[in-house]
């Protein structure tokens, strides 16, 4: 049987590519630009998505040799900065569930394997940076996503209980990092992996599509907060 969402809750932490946002072509564009300028084969977008969710360092190392991944790193960030705000978009409901969540009195935060600087690129130019009281990215914490040290982070700053937060994301790495931090995990096939590669790692609860999470909530007690944003 399904476990039910905590019963306080007072935070709601996301991850963002494939979880809120579809920045999936401006990756692969970034990436085929830096593995043209090495002399690499471009490929495909369908091949780079399945590669995103572990980092940049990792997605370079993908499809660079070690000997030219720094350089293939330096390309990508190059590009990336110029041209990111042109292929992004939120995906269906986002925005409204940000909003309705929000309007319940939760906390609301990022946790992100992307650079700080590409996340906040991305949340500006969707217009929901002010939604969230965190945003806490893979190169804040010493260790990124499948380790728990963002979310760890974030509970601690905002001075909330791990039981009293969920974790909603698309990929493997963070039911992985929920569970290290004691977080309840919500997993959204709506990313770089499969359903059958979520099941495999028993997040707590599984759902269709992002808006479904508005369903799970339905019932719950929120505990409402004071919005310290940072």
């Amino acid at each position: 049987m399904p476990k039910p969402l905590p019963r306080d809750l007072r935070l709601a932490i996301f991850d963002l590519d494939g979880t809120l946002v579809d920045a999936y072509q401006a990756i692969a564009d970034s990436l085929n630009v830096a593995l043209s300028a090495l002399g690499l084969k471009p490929q495909r977008p369908s091949a780079v998505k399945r590669a995103v969710g572990w980092g940049v360092d990792s997605l370079i190392r993908n499809f660079v040799d070690e000997d030219r991944a720094e350089e293939g790193l330096a390309l990508f960030r190059d590009h990336h900065d110029r041209r990111l705000r042109q292929n992004i978009r939120l995906l269906p409901g986002a925005k409204g569930l940000l909003k309705d969540l929000k309007t319940r009195g939760m906390f609301l935060a990022i946790a992100s394997n992307r650079p700080a600087r590409f996340c906040r690129i991305i949340l500006d130019e969707l217009g929901i940076v002010s939604a969230f009281d965190r945003i806490i990215c893979g190169d804040n914490v010493p260790r990124p996503k499948p380790w728990p040290d963002m979310l760890q982070r974030i509970v601690r700053e905002l001075k909330v209980r791990p039981s009293q937060a969920i974790y909603v994301g698309d990929m493997t790495v963070d039911v992985l990092s929920a569970r290290r931090a004691r977080i309840f995990s919500v997993a959204v096939p709506t990313g770089s992996c499969t359903i059958e590669e979520i099941r495999a790692v028993r997040p707590d609860r599984m759902i269709a599509r992002l808006t479904d999470l508005r369903v799970l909530m339905n019932g719950r007690r929120v505990l409402h907060n004071g919005h310290n944003k940072r």
